[in-house]
């Protein structure tokens, strides 16, 4: 018997208020989670020397076709870090963006790209994967619903598979802005309001194509949801997470996982934990969280456990399962690693 399948097997921890932790795991540490996710904690995995490679602000990170992480920060000494799954630098670069905050990957035809939001300039960048910009968004001024640049603060983009994108302006004035893969504006949704097709705090986004039709996923993050739109903007679906202040979904062959900033709300300090939901969007397990409770069908609210995350801001699934970490405002921690077991 492998040794996922002995933990699953013989766990016998009863879930509280507490999050579960695994008292037959051996020489690895204590494992968290809950059901079938649940992993150990290695929070020295990502840390380099702060004297050459600094990091602010850990915002968010990716895996590439050949297996590197890549992470970005606000650090303008290197926005960008590159590891190895065991921790080890691979390389960096990047100077320029200040409000470094989304990062996404795309795939053009076998070849990689990274798309890039930049909260302080007010910009989204294309580059390629050595930095090289290869495209740059300003606010759309054509589409009549800005002022000015400073209305248009960008965190998050999503890719088709068409290579149209999608930029969330979550810090701004909360539209969906769908582009063109040459940067051409084609049209937008969404907006600041009260009605569900409204947003209030559209952090991050996402292309879910785990159904045969693709639709987005986009974070209401001070409502605790993520809602579904159609690709052309039209509202589907709200999958409720109450107690969690959700980053952007990331999706990983089935499951969908976010990291959750605070909990249960927006002005509760140092409360996050990282969450994940089956194909059925149903929590199934929380990492410093409470145990996902359902009653009656409806998920109970949800809040942080214990303090092995304080701020995190995204969550990175790499092609083992493993989970990897970067917080905001956290005391300039590097990435933590969950490995899966």
């Amino acid at each position: 018997m492998d040794r996922r399948k002995f933990i699953q097997n013989t766990s016998a921890v009863t879930a509280s208020f507490f999050i579960a932790k695994d008292l037959f795991a051996i020489d690895k540490g204590p494992v968290y989670g809950h059901n079938n996710m649940r992993y150990t904690l290695d929070t020295k995995w990502g840390t380099l020397d702060s004297s050459k490679f600094p990091v602010n602000d850990c915002h968010e990170m990716v895996q590439d076709k050949s297996g590197r992480l890549i992470l970005l920060t606000n650090e303008t000494k290197n926005n960008i870090l590159i590891y190895n799954t065991s921790g080890k630098l691979m390389d960096a670069w990047g100077h320029d963006f200040p409000g470094g905050h989304g990062l996404t990957l795309s795939d053009e035809n076998g070849t990689e790209f990274l798309y890039i939001t930049d909260t302080d300039k007010h910009q989204v960048y294309k580059t390629t994967m050595d930095g090289k910009i290869v495209l740059i968004i300003d606010v759309p001024l054509e589409a009549g619903i800005y002022k000015n640049a400073k209305e248009f603060v960008p965190t998050e983009v999503a890719v088709h598979s068409n290579g149209d994108f999608f930029i969330a302006d979550g810090y701004g004035a909360q539209y969906i802005l769908h582009y063109d893969n040459a940067g051409k504006l084609k049209g937008y949704f969404g907006g600041r309001g009260q009605g569900d097709e409204k947003l209030d705090n559209a952090h991050g986004i996402v292309v879910d194509t785990r159904n045969k039709k693709p639709s987005l996923l986009v974070t209401d993050r001070t409502r605790n949801c993520f809602k579904r739109f159609s690709m052309d903007g039209k509202l589907q679906e709200i999958i409720n997470l109450p107690g969690a202040c959700v980053c952007r979904p990331v999706i990983k062959n089935d499951h969908l996982y976010a990291a959750v900033l605070r909990s249960p709300n927006l002005d509760k300090e140092g409360s996050g934990f990282a969450t994940i939901l089956d194909k059925n969007n149903k929590v199934v397990s929380n990492l410093g969280g409470t145990e996902p409770i359902y009653k009656d069908g409806k998920l109970q609210p949800m809040s942080q456990a214990e303090k092995i995350l304080f701020h995190p801001h995204d969550v990175c699934v790499d092609n083992d399962e493993n989970i990897y970490v970067a917080q905001w405002a956290s005391g300039k921690v590097y990435p933590y690693k969950f490995k899966r077991v």
